[in-house]
């Protein structure tokens, strides 16, 4: 069984995690940042700009560390369900 709040919270801090590495990597690197997003949603976007602010920053960590939290709430009820029915 999975700690359903437990794995909720892993699952929002490792989203933040990734969400501010990925943010870094923008600001540092634009331009092969975009190159591989280009590559990664298989649309050329390379005509465009990075939007990167502060608030904007802020407010994608809260939005992805929730999302993620929600997800990962989710999972572990599934899972929980999955194992308590003796499913394989």
């Amino acid at each position: 069984m999975i700690n359903r709040n437990k794995f909720a919270m892993a699952s929002g801090l490792c989203a933040g995690l990734l969400w501010a590495i990925c943010s870094v990597l923008v600001a540092l690197f634009p331009h092969y940042m975009l190159l591989m997003t280009t590559h990664m949603i298989h649309v050329d976007i390379t005509q465009m700009d990075w939007t990167l602010t502060w608030s904007g920053f802020l407010v994608g960590l809260v939005g992805w560390m929730i999302l993620a939290g929600i997800a990962g709430a989710l999972l572990a009820v599934i899972y929980n369900r999955m194992v308590g029915s003796g499913a394989s």
